[in-house]
């Protein structure tokens, strides 16, 4: 049989050419058709998610009512103030990069909670970053999704999402309390690193991304349904374009929820190692400590 070349950190060997579950069928003295089905049926089974992974898709929905309900009360909207900060960022820098590879010249972006956020830019071509928004932060959001579903791949999106965090300082409202909110999240963050070491940073990224992915949906529902907002992208597209805002509102939401099964679907396919045994993996590990460093050595 021709060598396998090993990828640890996806915890299985790859052949270049074909399937090793494939090769470990049909390598054998026989090809027949019980075990053609075998294959197809181990195949299969990466959809099925485990019990773990089924937590993480029961938290995921059980986020998005929560996150849906909080997001539209005048009172306890604020609990959301630091994450939705973040949110509006990722949308508006979407914007700013569709903005800068089309020829535009960014002009300003403005983030802040409350009233959604805006990027000024000259040039470019407007059908193209005025869709990006939504298409960006859903895209970002299904990432941290998928990457929610394994510990290791959370640790790097936590970097990703810390160096969110200082583009999103550096533009947000310059006043002590966004920057304290601001710092506050990124504390807890890094907090999470260490918290049942990394199970909790987990969530934290999971909570991003559906929050992240379904912006589309909270913004059009504050212009289109509640008019707590100016105007959505939504309304400014369906000006440049034509057609109701409610027809392309509708729309993104209905991407925003592709997007959304697509992150769990991913996760549970590209992530099926038990939560111990990511716990146990080398790669950031907090329970490493400096006693592993060293060997003690008693006399006899």
């Amino acid at each position: 049989m021709p060598s396998l070349w090993p990828l640890p950190f996806l915890g299985r060997s790859v052949e270049s050419g074909y399937d090793p579950v494939l090769a470990a069928e049909f390598d054998g003295p026989s090809s027949s058709p019980s075990s053609y089905l075998h294959t197809l049926t181990r195949r299969a089974s990466r959809i099925d998610p485990t019990a773990d992974q089924r937590t993480i898709i029961i938290v995921a929905c059980v986020y998005a009512v929560v996150i849906a309900i909080l997001w539209h009360f005048p009172i306890l909207k604020y609990s959301l103030y630091g994450f939705k900060l973040l949110t509006v960022g990722m949308h508006e820098f979407s914007h700013a990069f569709v903005g800068l590879i089309t020829g535009a010249k960014i002009e300003s972006i403005k983030l802040e909670p409350n009233e959604g956020g805006a990027t000024r830019m000259r040039g470019g071509v407007a059908w193209l970053t005025l869709p990006a928004g939504y298409l960006g932060s859903s895209f970002l959001g299904a990432a941290m999704i998928a990457c929610s579903f394994d510990i290791r791949a959370s640790k790097v999106m936590s970097i990703v999402l810390g160096v969110i965090f200082l583009m999103t300082a550096f533009w947000a409202r310059r006043d002590w309390l966004t920057l304290l909110v601001l710092f506050i999240t990124a504390g807890i963050l890094v907090a999470f690193w260490f918290i049942a070491h990394g199970v909790a940073l987990q969530f934290f990224v999971l909570f991003v991304g559906v929050m992240s992915c379904l912006y589309s949906v909270w913004d059009v529902a504050e212009d289109l349904v509640f008019r707590k907002v100016e105007e959505s992208d939504a309304s400014a597209f369906s000006r440049l374009v034509g057609g109701p805002p409610q027809l392309w509102g509708v729309f993104w939401l209905f991407i925003s929820v592709v997007f959304f099964a697509a992150g769990l679907v991913i996760g549970i396919v590209a992530f099926k190692e038990p939560l111990k045994q990511q716990q146990s993996e080398d790669f950031l590990n907090t329970r490493r400590g400096l006693r592993d460093d060293f060997v003690v050595l008693r006399p006899r």
